[in-house]
């Protein structure tokens, strides 16, 4: 009698996901483009193979348009989604490099497919994840394209720079005066823009300094270069502040050269400003202290970083100005500061108006002892964190709180620094209400401290 026939095992169902990528977006408006043709590559391969079960998820998977040196693609962010989820058991790609160009990454698409239990097949490269050898087959294939990869990239660095050698333009935000060229590699003058140009360093010889200059930048409603991407977005077009009119007057590019590795060379470009004016202009500069930027300011200002503009929200900077021996400090809102005094209703303050009325409010809930804890905790906490000193032996903190007044002067400015540090935020004044609000650290801080001081 014949042996009755096993039936056949059910193949175990393999559900691959085909994943396709092209780096750029050229050509993926065609009818049949790469990414149809890597699809349909991977489709033959899993049919091939459906005697074991294997079956394509009808659900594309295409990164078009997205660099393999990173995972910030959409279309592999959702096949990590479904694998996650257990829809996916294989991956399936027409070449390894279409997955990840960077071997870090690579290794954690595969790390991630491990602890899902998914296999990883290219098309092209006959290779299984499932086997030590695969994977170290994977790994060499990756070194390999990571070596590319970075030589790829030292050649276009270096050809960017002797380009610049050349005095060509590679690239970057574009300056007033000044439109890129239609195939790229070159400035070209912009008519119009070149005499505003010509015009704001006239100006700044006429007026002297910045802050006029700014302001009457402002009138007539010149902004700074404003420009269309590739891309289609609208870039630049901000107001003139001290700082930008700065960068515009200090920018050789107007007068035909490029700043290099230190070094001045002779641009592609054509020159907007000759060099006597150019000159002239850096001359006055320097004669205002730094090209008339704010300078550094070496007396202390106890609020400095704490205190906001009321009217506008800007920061407002300590500075001071010396008349005959005197010296005078001042608290200047940064919008007055930068874009004139016009613009903001607070201006400047004198330092120690307003330094006094917040020392005055720390002076109204010094003799309070349920304070004394509260602060000495916040002055251990402080120096914690900074890993620094102490701020003071605690016997002669409570004798500082309790004696405010008469104490308040023989504490090192530093010391004064710290304290306030300790205890306050943040500081507003609005010009238009004389009122200065302070806002404290703690909860328990504020419920002594509520409110407002003219």
């Amino acid at each position: 009698m014949a042996a009755k026939a096993q039936p056949r095992p059910v193949p175990v169902a393999v559900r691959c996901a085909i994943y396709t990528r092209k780096s750029t977006d050229e050509g993926l408006d065609q009818a049949f483009n790469t990414l149809d043709a890597q699809r349909e590559s991977g489709e033959h391969f899993v049919t091939s193979r459906i005697l074991e079960g294997w079956t394509a998820l009808p659900k594309r998977y295409d990164d078009g348009g997205y660099t393999g040196a990173n995972m910030d693609r959409p279309a592999l962010q959702e096949l990590f989604v479904d694998i996650e989820a257990g829809q996916v058991n294989c991956v399936v790609v027409y070449k390894y490099d279409r997955l990840s160009r960077s071997m870090a990454d690579f290794m954690k698409i595969l790390e991630k497919l491990e602890q899902h239990q998914v296999a990883f097949v290219s098309v092209t490269e006959p290779f299984d994840t499932r086997t030590p050898q695969g994977r170290f087959v994977v790994n060499m294939l990756l070194s390999f394209a990571e070596l590319e990869r970075a030589t790829t990239a030292e050649r276009t660095r270096d050809k960017m720079r002797a380009s610049r050698r050349k005095g060509k333009f590679v690239g970057g935000n574009l300056v007033l005066g000044y439109d890129a060229a239609p195939k790229g590699g070159a400035l070209v003058v912009n008519i119009e823009e070149a005499e505003r140009v010509r015009e704001v360093f006239r100006l700044y010889l006429d007026l002297g300094s910045l802050l006029p200059v700014v302001e009457e930048l402002e009138q007539r409603g010149w902004t700074m270069k404003r420009w269309t991407t590739r891309e289609g977005r609208l870039h630049g077009g901000a107001k003139f502040t001290k700082t930008t009119l700065y960068n515009l007057l200090t920018n050789v590019t107007y007068t035909g050269r490029v700043k290099f590795e230190g070094k001045l060379l002779e641009g592609e470009q054509e020159r907007i400003i000759d060099d006597a004016t150019f000159n002239r202009v850096q001359e006055q500069l320097n004669l205002n202290g730094r090209g008339g930027k704010r300078r550094r300011n070496k007396h202390s200002g106890l609020l400095r970083g704490l205190l906001k503009c009321g009217c506008c929200g800007a920061g407002m900077t300590h500075t001071y100005v010396g008349k005959k021996k005197v010296l005078y400090r001042y608290y200047v809102c940064n919008t007055a500061h930068q874009r004139g005094y016009h613009s903001c209703e607070t201006k400047s303050v004198p330092a120690p108006l307003i330094e006094r009325a917040v020392i005055d409010k720390i002076r109204g809930f010094a003799q309070n002892p349920a304070m004394f804890s509260e602060v000495l905790r916040r002055v251990e906490d402080h120096r914690r964190e900074s890993d620094g000193p102490a701020l003071t032996d605690p016997a002669e903190l409570q004798d500082v709180l309790q004696k405010f007044g008469p104490l308040w002067e023989q504490l090192a400015t530093a010391e004064q620094e710290r304290f306030i540090r300790v205890l306050i935020r943040e500081v507003r004044y609005n010009r238009r209400t004389e009122l200065v609000t302070v806002r404290f650290q703690s909860e328990s801080v504020k419920r002594f401290c509520e409110g407002s001081t003219e």
